[in-house]
């Protein structure tokens, strides 16, 4: 049985199951390839729990950790609303095909309709197709304003 609950970042085993499905997804070509620090893996749930922004969705399936979605709140000036980034989404490899990222994605659309929120944004990576054909067949499409200035891009500068 699937089932998608929010997060409780002081709940240890929601606490574990976040940083093992992280984990998870950061060995994953899609997630950078390379292990999750143990420096990051020890701090995350405390800062996670100290962002006043963030929430996380874990998929249970037969109360078994198999999905995983940080989200934060941001604001869309244009609109004067709220909206939700999807930060990280994650499905276990052994639960793929399985409807558990759908589920995930089911409950922050009604977690931002609660909020009032005026879209959801995402990034992916242009290599990941199965994942691009599963946002569009959500109704995610290319960030576009103008269609002459073309899509919008996600840069980053690390500091």
């Amino acid at each position: 049985m699937l089932n998608i609950i929010r997060a409780d970042y002081r709940n240890p085993a929601h606490a574990e199951a976040i940083v093992s499905l992280l984990k998870i997804y950061a060995l994953d070509p899609m997630g950078g390839g390379s292990a999750l620090s143990d420096d990051v893996a020890k701090v995350l749930i405390d800062k996670l729990a100290a962002f006043p922004t963030a929430f996380s969705l874990l998929a249970l399936v037969d109360n078994h950790p198999a999905g995983l979605a940080n989200c934060f709140d941001g604001f869309s000036t244009f609109a004067a609303k709220p909206l939700i980034n999807i930060h990280d989404i994650v499905v276990a490899p052994e639960f793929r095909g399985q409807g558990v990222a759908k589920a995930l994605f089911a409950e922050i659309e009604v977690i931002a309709r609660e909020k009032d929120a005026c879209k959801l944004t995402l990034e992916v990576l242009e290599g990941n197709r199965p994942a691009q054909a599963l946002y569009a067949s959500l109704g995610f499409g290319d960030y576009v304003l103008d269609p002459e200035q073309g899509k919008a891009l996600f840069w980053q500068k690390k500091l």
